[in-house]
């Protein structure tokens, strides 16, 4: 995985946020996180909803049974940046509760079937996180 996502990476900052493949015309960041355990930072590309001045993320894990590291990451340390086309912004993470991470995950869902097929797929409840400005 970290092949594929050091590729995404490097296409994402080649083309100011723009990538082909399974992302394209999707809207894609980049998520710089603090290792939960490590400490050390973490660069993850993934899809957001746009909602408002928030970023809401999807800990899918393509709907695998456990959460992203990236979401533990999130949770020891809310305080991370995101790269979105050409800006940088400091983000504060939060998770949604649940009444709130149903309506956006059923919309992203609805804008992009992938996910509901994760969410099928998943022995768990996807959390959502907003990554608001600070």
């Amino acid at each position: 995985m970290s092949d594929f996502n050091d590729q995404v990476i490097a296409e994402f900052r080649a083309n100011h946020g723009k990538v082909g493949g399974n992302f394209e015309g999707a809207p894609l960041l980049l998520l710089h996180s603090t290792g939960a355990k490590s400490g050390e930072e973490r660069v993850s590309p993934m899809m957001y909803l746009p909602d408002g001045e928030r970023y809401l993320v999807f800990a899918s894990k393509a709907g695998a049974p456990t959460n992203p590291a990236w979401y533990h990451n999130l949770i020891a340390h809310p305080d991370a940046t995101i790269e979105v086309g050409d800006d940088t912004i400091a983000v504060r993470a939060e998770e949604l509760p649940r009444a709130e991470r149903d309506a956006k995950y059923a919309e992203q869902a609805a804008l992009y079937p992938g996910f509901a097929d994760y969410e099928a797929k998943a022995d768990r409840v996807i959390p959502v996180l907003a990554l608001t400005p600070r």
